[in-house]
């Protein structure tokens, strides 16, 4: 079981949930889980999103194994320059 610490903009976007708990063994996985219980982030998850495996951003794409008891958290891309 892996538990999904969301950004404050996705929050609305999983019924007001800080934190959602999903069973994945890698990044792909896990955005697959988050959009099967919480449709509504799939537009900004197909827009781009950033996860954080315990403290490090994951720029290797979806098969980022992630390690049980690791702190996850999901964001909104930053975009900017």
């Amino acid at each position: 079981m892996v538990e999904v610490h969301l950004w404050s903009g996705l929050r609305s976007l999983a019924g007001g949930c800080e934190v959602v708990s999903v069973e994945a063994r890698d990044t792909g996985e896990m955005l697959r889980a988050l959009v099967r219980a919480h449709p509504e982030l799939q537009a900004p998850i197909d827009a781009g999103v950033s996860v954080a495996i315990d403290g490090r951003v994951i720029a290797s794409g979806l098969t980022e194994p992630i390690p049980e008891g690791a702190e996850v958290y999901l964001m909104q891309r930053l975009r900017g320059g």
